[in-house]
């Protein structure tokens, strides 16, 4: 006679790029032991695989995590782990004001949301006739350069050909997937100050998780407001 298996609910959520819904299991031991390991290693890369590997454990759609925006992925694993370990997260975070103390505090995980930059825009016009539509930076593009060792200038001109998803001239429409890393480059070389600072604010204000709490000093009991950005920033 075998053991018993013990069932688990499922819950869902809406992806906040597609607003598609999908369900999921909260992760189990051997969801943690994953994460375990990868904490050991200190390893960004194998962080990556973790995450990568819990979310498609647990979520029961069939979902392209090569090619979800980060931002979703995020929001799907907090999501995760609020229902699996709890929904209240005990964080320390550094009071602005003298930039050096610590206090300890309390985040409900279910109140993190994605937060779209108001005029944010993945279409971008360059010049009367010119243009190009971004994608979002993926699990596979960061992890593709996580591979690579490069230069902080060098990883950021790569992120950015990677990211291009057309380029159109008039009716003319170039799918960027089309053209080799090298092509993309030497478009992207091509631009002058002011259009390369349009590809860099798309990655400034693009969506990410950003959560707000008030904390308060202990020592100079002045009150502040922290921000919390990124999925790091709740774990």
């Amino acid at each position: 006679m075998s053991l018993p298996i013990i069932n688990t609910p499922q819950y869902s959520l809406i992806v906040p790029s597609t607003d598609e819904e999908i369900t999921f299991r909260p992760f189990l031991v051997k969801e943690e032991k994953i994460l375990l390991i990868a904490q050991e290693t200190g390893d960004d890369e194998a962080s990556y695989r973790a995450v990568r590997n819990i979310i498609e454990n647990c979520v029961t759609e069939p979902i392209d995590l090569d090619r979800m925006p980060l931002f979703d992925m995020e929001y799907i694993f907090l999501n995760l782990r609020a229902k699996s370990v709890g929904e209240v997260a005990q964080l320390k975070v550094k009071c602005p004001d003298d930039n050096k103390t610590m206090v300890d505090i309390e985040v409900d995980l279910t109140q993190v949301q994605v937060h779209m930059e108001e005029g944010h825009d993945a279409r971008i016009q360059l010049t009367d006739d010119i243009g190009i539509l971004m994608a979002y930076p993926s699990l596979g593009t960061v992890g593709a350069m996580q591979n690579h060792k490069k230069g902080q200038a060098d990883a950021l001109f790569e992120m950015i050909c990677n990211c291009l998803y057309q380029v159109w001239q008039g009716e003319e429409v170039h799918d960027a997937m089309d053209y080799s890393l090298k092509d993309k480059m030497t478009f992207v070389d091509s631009l002058n100050h002011q259009q390369f600072e349009k590809i860099q604010n798309f990655f400034e204000t693009m969506p990410t998780l950003r959560h707000e709490i008030e904390i308060t000093n202990p020592k100079t009991k002045k009150k502040s407001t922290v921000t919390l950005e990124g999925m790091n920033s709740f774990f």
